[in-house]
This record gives structure tokens, C-alpha cells and sequence, in this order.
């Protein structure tokens, strides 16, 4: 799962929508500063109010990818997503199709679900915006033995440049897939790859509750605010 995935249910919670985006956060930014579930739950036992929305937010993270990557649905659409880009690319090295492909697959379901719940990604930023990237970052430094000086300043970016939005098309999702292509020092996905994103947004729209089985994922709209 990505930001959106992990967030849309929870706008009417600012504080715990934050924590659900910390470890991709961290990720964009500073690998090194891993969220550990013992290490938050060590640190909930002391925190208050906003701290603990928070921590409780990663939590919530951490269990979503716990089930997430073990749905029938995840395994197989991303082998599928893996399998178009490879032959895309003809063999070409310097790729890594299979990371492309788990990636490609948790950002096409952001951008559907984008679509489907119209205007959760306005009341997803104006949520965020309510809060302050510092604090946000200092909560973070006291989950984790290792302290970051990056993430006040990426979610600044972050919500500046609202990219999530870029993922409905697939133009400028293959854009951002090269950011993060970049960003780990592998080779640019060349343009074809635009159409496999856009035939592998049907996929993902055609199976989503495969993804999301309605039993561990509940209707965004059927939550408060």
C-alpha cells in the first residue's frame, strides 16, 4: 500500500493520518530511520495526545502492509504488472522489473482510489497541512534510535507538490516512477512503459477488492467526517 491507501479512511484524523504516511515518508528520505513496532509501542507507553495519534497512525501502517502483501490479489496483480514491464524492456539491464512492478501496482491503486472516493485527496492534504512538518519529525526521532534532520523538509515538499494527485494518469505517474527510479540509482523506465501503466490501471480498478477485501479494509465512506 501507498499514502493514499493507507490514508483515505482516516482525514478526519489529522495527527494518525501522519503516522499512517511516516515510514513511506522515511523511505523518500532517510532509509536509514526505520519504523520497528517495538520501538513505537515502547514509546506510546509514554506518550500523549498528539504523539500517540501518531505512533498509533504507524502502527496502523505497519499492520496494512502486513496483509496487504500477503492478499491473493497483490500477488498476483503485481506479477502481472512485473511481467508486462519485463517484456517491455526486452531483457534490458539496470531495471529490477520486479521492484518496478510491486511499486507500479501500489501506485495505480492510489490513483484508482483516488478516482472512486472524489474529493478524499483535498480533505487528505488539508488534513496535513493542519499540521506542523517539525513536530511531525520530532515525534518520529523518539520512535526510532536513529534521528532524522530530513523529513520536516520532505513533507514540506510533499505537500507543496500534492504528486499524489499525478497518479490518475499515466503520463505523469511514469514520471514520478522515474523520480523513484533515480532516487535508487537504476535506470529511467523508458516512455513504453506508459502503456503498460495505463493497461494495468483496468487491472487493478477490475480487481481492487482483491486487494482490498472489503473484511480487513472497510468503505472509506462509511467512516466519520
Amino acid at each position: 500500500m501507498n499514502y493514499f491507501a493507507h490514508g483515505l479512511r482516516f482525514v478526519d484524523r489529522p495527527y494518525f493520518l501522519a503516522g499512517t504516511a511516516v515510514p513511506d515518508w522515511l523511505a523518500a528520505t532517510d532509509s536509514r530511520v526505520r519504523m520497528r513496532r517495538r520501538n513505537v509501542t515502547r514509546m506510546m507507553e509514554h506518550a500523549e495526545s498528539h504523539r500517540l495519534e501518531i505512533a498509533a497512525g504507524v502502527l496502523q501502517h505497519l499492520d496494512d502492509d502486513q496483509w496487504f502483501h500477503a492478499t491473493r490479489g497483490f500477488v498476483e496483480i503485481t506479477g502481472e504488472v512485473t511481467r508486462r514491464i519485463r517484456t517491455v524492456l526486452n531483457g534490458r539491464d539496470g531495471y529490477r522489473p520486479s521492484f518496478v512492478g510491486h511499486i507500479a501496482t501500489e501506485l495505480l491503486l492510489d490513483g484508482v482510489l483516488i478516482e472512486r472516493h472524489p474529493g478524499r485527496i483535498d480533505r487528505y492534504y488539508q488534513a496535513l497541512n493542519e499540521l506542523d512538518p517539525v513536530e511531525l519529525q520530532q515525534t518520529v526521532n523518539s520512535m526510532s534510535p536513529r534521528s532524522t534532520d530530513q523529513l520536516a523538509r520532505f513533507i514540506g515538499l510533499f505537500l507543496q507538490t500534492e504528486f499524489l494527485r499525478d497518479y490518475r494518469d499515466p503520463g505523469r505517474l511514469l514520471t514520478r516512477l522515474n523520480q523513484v527510479m533515480r532516487r535508487i540509482r537504476l535506470n529511467q523506465l523508458p516512455g513504453e512503459v506508459e502503456g503498460v501503466l495505463a493497461s494495468s490501471r483496468e487491472l487493478v480498478r477490475d480487481r481492487i477488492n482483491e486487494l482490498l477485501p472489503p473484511e480487513v479494509f472497510a468503505d472509506p465512506d462509511s467512516f466519520a467526517g
